[in-house]
């Protein structure tokens, strides 16, 4: 399948596509996701839009940069009720994160993009849904004292894949979906680029 580059540091994503036979060389954006995060919020942008919108920019800016080769970006947002909850700075702020989504149902939304020559060629979102258990705050504190700074800050609150499947009473979705990377799209689209 094709060689692309991910414009992402994440080491869930290059698993993904390495696991489905898709080649891939990581070139980080290092776009500042905040500050795109927030003017887009004040511009009553959807969940959606935002996490397309950020796949888009980081693979459109490192597209540029590589204009032979194909680019991905991928961004995944957690929406609680319209609420965009980011990733966490510390472990107190994952703390209250957690307490947040204690007891409720949120959707996860993983856009990707496609962009050759700094331009999008393609882009695809999928959301699942989850419902957390409700847990007591012993019970989250503990589950974050397992959970390593690396893990913690690179996958929003929750690790589906490892400890933060616990976390959770119901699971509507597709897991590469929650891990950040719609791959069977990716993979349909890939198969059909000429």
């Amino acid at each position: 399948m094709y060689k692309i580059i991910l414009a992402s540091n994440s080491k869930v994503r290059k698993e993904i596509l390495e696991k489905n036979g898709i080649d891939c060389k990581v070139i980080p954006s290092n776009i500042d996701e905040d500050i795109v995060k927030m003017s887009l919020i004040k511009e009553n942008a959807t969940p959606e839009l935002i996490s397309k919108n950020l796949a888009e920019l980081k693979a459109n800016k490192i597209s540029l940069k590589f204009s032979e080769d194909i680019v991905m970006g991928a961004d995944s947002v957690i929406d609680l009720k319209g609420e965009i909850i980011s990733k966490p700075k510390n472990r107190k702020d994952a703390f209250k994160i957690l307490k947040k989504l204690n007891g409720e149902t949120h959707n996860l939304i993983s856009s990707v993009c496609i962009s050759k020559k700094g331009y999008m060629i393609w882009n695809y979102s999928e959301k699942a849904a989850l419902t957390m258990k409700h847990m007591k705050d012993n019970d989250l504190r503990e589950y974050l004292d397992k959970i390593s700074d690396e893990a913690l800050y690179s996958y929003n609150v929750y690790q589906i894949e490892g400890e933060g499947r616990r976390l959770f009473s119901k699971i509507e979705g597709n897991e590469d979906t929650i891990m950040g990377l719609p791959v069977k799209n990716i993979k349909d689209y890939l198969r059909n680029l000429v």
